[in-house]
């Protein structure tokens, strides 16, 4: 996994979009093979409970710039110290239905043991790009939406664990900057908006 893909990427920004909110995607190393870091989202929580994600949230007051927000987020739902982290670069900006205008930051981070907040994170998990990237481990489907056009969602299953939705996007950019994986051009099928999740 190269990261230098995303330091010289010039990512692409949401203009006038709702709340402004930034996520960290963490890249540590086990062993000499690259993982990238996700929670699993609590179950009671009131949106996306239960999805895996990048640690983050939206932006308060006090943070002193997007990066400050994805930062202050993992040390907050995983207890990693900021000085811990070293950004690397970021991706484009995500809007996602729920109005929020998502900025990805990409980060090294140490491999070690990390602690959730209960209150947000049920689980911390590595996944290994390796899996990622196994087209094996991918499909994808295009599904209509009532309020917005038809769109591309993701699904990454490794184990027990499948990235979708939001992070699902950030990760097909992240893993295209960064590894010789590239998004198949066409999804696997066509959906209806009801039509099952797989996941």
């Amino acid at each position: 996994m190269d990261l230098s893909g995303v330091s010289t990427h010039t990512p692409d920004a949401v203009e006038d979009a709702g709340q402004e909110a930034a996520v960290l995607a963490p890249v540590l190393y086990r062993d000499g093979d690259a993982h990238i870091l996700f929670t699993k989202r609590a179950d009671h929580l009131g949106e996306h409970p239960g999805q895996m994600s990048f640690p983050g949230g939206s932006r308060e007051p006090e943070d002193d710039g997007l990066v400050s927000t994805a930062l202050r987020e993992a040390d907050e739902e995983i207890g990693l110290r900021s000085e811990e982290a070293t950004v690397v670069g970021r991706l484009d900006d995500i809007l996602t239905v729920t109005d929020y205008s998502v900025r990805p930051f990409v980060g090294r981070v140490p491999d070690r043991s990390y602690d959730p907040d209960e209150r947000e994170v049920a689980e911390v998990v590595a996944l290994s790009v390796a899996e990622l990237t196994d087209p094996a481990n991918y499909e994808s489907e295009r599904r209509e939406h009532p309020e917005y056009d038809a769109r591309r969602i993701h699904f990454f299953h490794v184990g027990d664990y499948t990235v979708w939705g939001a992070t699902g996007v950030m990760l097909v950019q992240l893993l295209e900057l960064t590894t010789d994986w590239t998004m198949p051009p066409e999804p696997d099928r066509e959906v209806d908006p009801d039509a099952e999740l797989p996941v």
